[in-house]
């Protein structure tokens, strides 16, 4: 794909249903594409599905759906050249726009009114040697970052790489989201309370809205 065209899986509206903005009616803007394999993907279809899209029509069914959060999402977005440029143009028709990202590639030269969120890969996702800690650094009070815990592995892991990168000074959220249907909620957060964790545990709404699988909601 050139910056003038982008590889789309799809665009559809419906609840943000995870991060600070859960809940709140959104514009799903999901790319095709990733370099990472995660043992735990929930979205297996994004990494081959989708159909080539000029930057302004991807623009124009945006503001067709017309809601007030808008999120670009994958895959991995920014693996493709025209994503960067795609976020500050959806920046500057005044919407609040979000980014989902790994912890793998290059958070720099966004658009500073990106609310940047930021999956740091734990040890269960078979990805973790695959993170881009030098991000870190990048990370700003606007931002989130969100670990994905299966198992007390990847919990003790998070709660290490929370306190030693300093992260509840770094960002707006830290957010811990157990596997669906995996790890039981209640046994995350009976760790959380139990440590103390300034965190925000979350689930993915869309999954008890609808049947986990259910594609594009």
């Amino acid at each position: 794909m050139t910056s003038e065209t982008l590889l789309v899986h799809s665009i559809y509206k419906s609840i943000q249903g995870e991060s600070s903005f859960a809940g709140i009616p959104c514009t799903f803007i999901r790319l095709t594409g990733c370099n990472l394999r995660c043992r735990y993907c929930d979205t297996p279809e994004a990494l081959t599905e989708g159909k080539p899209m000029h930057r302004e029509d991807v623009l124009a069914k945006v503001t067709e759906l017309a809601t007030p959060l808008i999120l670009l999402t994958g895959g991995e977005p920014l693996l493709q050249k025209g994503s960067r440029r795609l976020l500050h143009e959806l920046c500057e028709s005044g919407k609040t726009v979000l980014l989902e990202t790994s912890g793998e590639r290059d958070i720099s030269n966004i658009d500073p009114r990106v609310h940047r969120i930021m999956d740091l890969k734990t040890p269960s996702s078979e990805m973790c040697d695959r993170n881009r800690w030098q991000n870190i650094e990048l990370l700003s009070g606007r931002d989130e970052v969100k670990f994905v815990l299966l198992d007390r592995g990847d919990y003790e892991w998070t709660r290490d790489v929370i306190a030693r990168e300093s992260l509840n000074h770094r960002v707006s959220e830290v957010l811990l989201s157990p596997v669906h249907g995996a790890l039981l909620p209640r046994e995350l957060v009976g760790w959380v309370l139990e440590d103390g964790l300034k965190v925000r545990v979350q689930l993915q709404l869309h999954k008890y809205i609808w049947k986990p699988g259910t594609k594009d909601v």
